[in-house]
């Protein structure tokens, strides 16, 4: 096996040098390749150009770039000499900027444009080691003014690759030299977490943790070499760096696109790829925007359509039943199931393959001719989203971990997949679920998820007391989730202990299933639940701020004649009031699954969406933390 990443690309420019690593768009909006032997020389240009201007292994470079092939290019360069990455998005505030750069001691920092050099120049003050900034656009006399005023020295990417050409001609060998001197111990990056209960913490990845999971993953959601993945979330990120090193260890090629329909759609059909990791939310806005083209199209399409999707979904759900498809906390009587559940089965076999003749088909081709299945992982999958893909043939490979364990602890086989899990934990990873005093729970007992292997970090950069909360001495990370264990040994998520609502009456309530049972209406963009009011003090009940689905609330306020000067006046309308309460009350109910006290009594509709940076965090998890402040007005108005 590999020991660094940069050995693994070396390992495969030479097995595969003209096999495209990476689709780039180019001014005509056309994807352009670039190939596995041209990626690896200019990583090494780019490596042998930090050495060049004073970089030394084990130094700290800060990556401040979005998704683009030079974002791999400066990983794997600066890698190759032995130095440590410190990424993250050009959305960074500089208050998380000014905190990141310094507390890590960053002395280079690569910046993706002018904007983001502006803006870490104004935290100058605040990071007193960086002598230098490296910018991948090409930089304005502006630019170059500003680094000279605030004694920065600043080198463009491009002439900072042609130093490097030079630089290993002059020097031959020595790159490749420190490439090699690289051990599997050797830490690869510090991934600061985008802080969702607070300040940042820098977790501490090697080579090894990334490494590790190359042995299973590419086997688990079938990539092979040649294939493209379509790649949409922050590189940055564990989860999308983590799926790129995967493409990589099988000389497949990552290629970029936006989690926007308008682009992500289009980018489908040119490049015809094989794979796309996504978070749910990406998911979610597909099924959404299948819903509501269906119901915009309306008439007997609109009836075939849900008629073949019931029938799909039931054939599906009893499918699982009589193959084992679907988590089982107990044995189950099989027996029982094929011989009440044969007939309906062999009934609805041939509804199935009319329905995708007619209706999925037409949906799946929006994915192009070659897409075999979506990569979900970086927060919990809708059941209902879950449950529609699986209908209707397109299939999503789910996976759960965090950014602590590199971040995959196990993801659902693509030719195995066991509805309501995550799977079982990847080689190299083990799991237990224990009660609040350390004893392992039985398979169906809920109880908190730790983990043991060679993907769990090294630990929070400088923070060794957080370190010690969290990894024990036998070296079991403690996940912070909620969990139970199928009797075959996957995964079921069950919430964040930090996300538990408290009621006065002692009932203790996870918000996340509500939440998505919620935002199953098509009048609802988003839910968040709460507890708590804005001072923190436990209630008697359950409230929820809804962000509306704001097309769906319009086209029902005109089909209902309802009058409205604006959107906010529509909001705060009687009548949409009481639509709203009445989709809360069919969803959040003892029929499907409720109890009392879950139930929600009062809710605001919220006039804004959830944005990446202020509630939502870069994979688009909510925030609760900033949920009750940015929101204590509202929520306070809740409990009154």
């Amino acid at each position: 096996m590999d020991q660094t990443l940069p050995k693994l690309l070396k390992r495969i420019a030479e097995e595969h040098p003209d096999v495209a690593s990476h689709y780039s768009k180019n001014e005509k909006d056309e994807f352009v390749p670039t190939l596995y032997k041209d990626y690896f020389q200019t990583a090494l240009d780019f490596g042998a150009g930090l050495l060049s201007i004073g970089s030394t292994r084990g130094e700290h470079i800060g990556l401040i770039c979005d998704n683009r092939k030079e974002w791999a290019i400066s990983d794997m360069g600066l890698l190759s000499i032995g130095a440590i990455d410190v990424p993250r998005g050009c959305d960074a505030t500089e208050h998380d900027l000014s905190y990141i750069l310094s507390f890590a001691e960053c002395k280079v920092v690569i910046a993706e444009n002018q904007t983001q050099v502006k803006k870490i120049l104004s935290l100058k003050p605040n990071l007193p080691l960086m002598t230098a900034l490296i910018i991948i656009d090409a930089p304005s006399d502006e630019t170059k003014k500003l680094c000279t005023e605030n004694n920065t020295e600043l080198y463009c990417y491009d002439d900072l690759i042609a130093a490097g050409k030079a630089w290993r001609i002059n020097n031959p060998g020595t790159v490749e030299a420190e490439l090699e001197k690289g051990s599997w111990d050797d830490v690869a990056t510090i991934i600061f977490t985008s802080g969702t209960t607070g300040e940042p913490k820098g977790v501490v990845l090697t080579h090894g943790n990334f490494i590790t999971q190359l042995d299973e993953l590419p086997e688990r959601i079938n990539i092979r070499t040649g294939e493209r993945a379509l790649c949409v979330l922050p590189v940055w990120h564990a989860f999308e760096r983590l799926c790129e090193y995967v493409v990589l260890s099988v000389g497949a090629a990552v290629s970029y696109s936006k989690p926007i329909g308008s682009v992500l759609l289009p980018d489908f059909q040119k490049l015809n790829p094989q794979i796309m990791p996504g978070v749910p939310r990406v998911f979610e806005a597909i099924y959404d925007g299948v819903l509501r083209t269906m119901r915009k199209t309306g008439g007997i399409t609109l009836i075939l359509f849900n008629f073949f999707v019931k029938a799909s979904i039931l054939f599906s759900r009893i499918d699982r039943l009589l193959f084992k498809k679907g988590a089982r906390f107990r044995k189950q009587p099989l027996w029982l199931f094929w011989i009440l559940l044969i007939i309906p089965y062999l009934l609805l076999w041939p509804l199935k393959l009319l329905g995708n003749q007619l209706v999925f088909k037409k949906i799946q081709a929006k994915l192009g001719n070659a897409f075999k299945h979506g990569v979900s992982g970086g927060g919990a999958m809708p059941p209902v989203v879950d449950e529609f893909f699986w209908a209707i043939g397109v299939e999503i490979v789910e996976g759960y971990g965090l950014t602590e364990t590199a971040p995959v602890i196990s993801v659902r086989p693509y030719d195995r997949p066991i509805f309501g899990t995550v799977g079982k934990p990847i080689r190299g990873v083990e799991a237990r679920v224990v009660d609040d005093n350390g004893n392992i729970l039985p398979p169906g007992k809920k109880g908190s998820l730790l983990v043991k292997g060679a993907t769990v970090m090294k630990g929070y950069y400088n923070k060794p007391d957080l370190t010690a909360k969290v990894i024990d001495k036998d070296g079991w990370f403690d996940t912070g989730d909620l969990a139970m264990l199928t009797i075959d040994g996957e995964i079921t998520l069950k919430g964040r202990k930090k996300d538990t609502i408290v009621l006065r009456g002692g009932e203790n309530i996870e918000p996340l299933p509500i939440e998505m049972k919620i935002a199953e209406s098509q009048y609802v963009s988003q839910a968040v639940v709460i507890g708590q009011d804005s001072n923190g003090q436990d209630q008697r009940y359950l409230a929820a701020l809804i962000v509306p689905s704001k097309d769906e609330i319009i086209a029902f306020a005109e089909e209902n004649s309802i009058e409205f000067k604006d959107y906010k006046e529509l909001l705060a309308n009687s009548e949409i009031i009481k639509k709203y309460d009445a989709e809360i009350k069919n969803l959040v109910n003892a029929k499907n699954g409720f109890k009392i006290f879950e139930r929600i009594n009062r809710f605001a509709l919220l006039e804004k969406p959830f944005e990446v940076g202020v509630e939502l965090s870069a994979k688009q998890e909510i925030m609760r933390h900033k949920i009750q402040k940015i929101y204590a007005k509202e929520i306070h108005a809740l409990f009154e």
